[in-house]
């Protein structure tokens, strides 16, 4: 159920504001609505769903200036996770890294959108593991998701919700312990992944139309 709903949030058949009711969940997953609930905190942990009291769960929908907050946040919270990982000097991880980042290309390339989200948003969380502070990696996971869930909703053509190319390249200073362009590369990065949040929300869908396609 994570998993579907992940999907559809980033493949836009789920967009902000969609409400995800526990008794169409249940009917759907033939689950029964305690373990509904228990998805529906995870997605809420992970910024990807707002739990409202008395009126339910809804895909989440952050506004402009909590866009500014988050990005003003990550971008301190990611300088620190790369100070931390060129401090470690753990080639073989950069090494996994690199081909985190290749998968992602590649699925940008077969046109595997959800794959291609989530490993973009992938590369952040596993820099920040890289830092070794468990901490940072829970901060960093809900602003990715919730940031990544903003930037996917911008359909503008040519636009990517997070760019390998420019991961390539916070990669590329990492290997070369060039701790400035580093530093530089990712405030680029994030910069235009704040540039492509969108101003605006899409309509409501129905869940059973969508992630009830997965039984038929």
């Amino acid at each position: 159920m994570y998993r579907d709903i992940y999907d559809a949030i980033m493949d836009h058949r789920l967009p902000a504001r969609t409400k995800l009711t526990e008794q169409s969940l249940s009917e759907i997953y033939a689950m029964a609505r305690h373990g509904v609930r228990k998805v529906l905190s995870q997605l809420a942990a992970d910024g990807l769903v707002d739990l409202e009291p008395n009126r339910g769960a809804f895909i989440a929908s952050p506004g402009e200036k909590e866009a500014q907050d988050m990005f003003e946040l990550r971008h301190n919270l990611e300088q620190l996770a790369l100070e931390k990982v060129l401090a470690n000097d753990d080639r073989q991880a950069l090494q996994g890294l690199r081909q985190m980042v290749e998968r992602e290309r590649d699925a940008y390339q077969q046109g595997d959108r959800p794959q291609w989200i989530r490993l973009s948003a992938d590369f952040h969380i596993e820099l920040a593991r890289l830092s070794g502070n468990d901490l940072l990696v829970d901060m960093l996971r809900r602003l990715v998701s919730r940031t990544t869930l903003m930037i996917s909703s911008n359909d503008v053509p040519g636009t990517r919700p997070c760019s390998f190319d420019e991961h390539f390249k916070v990669l590329e200073a990492l290997e070369r312990r060039d701790k400035k362009s580093a530093l530089h590369e990712m405030a680029q990065h994030l910069h235009q992944c704040a540039c492509r949040t969108p101003k605006n929300v899409g309509k409501s869908f129905d869940l059973k139309t969508v992630l009830g396609q997965r039984n038929s």
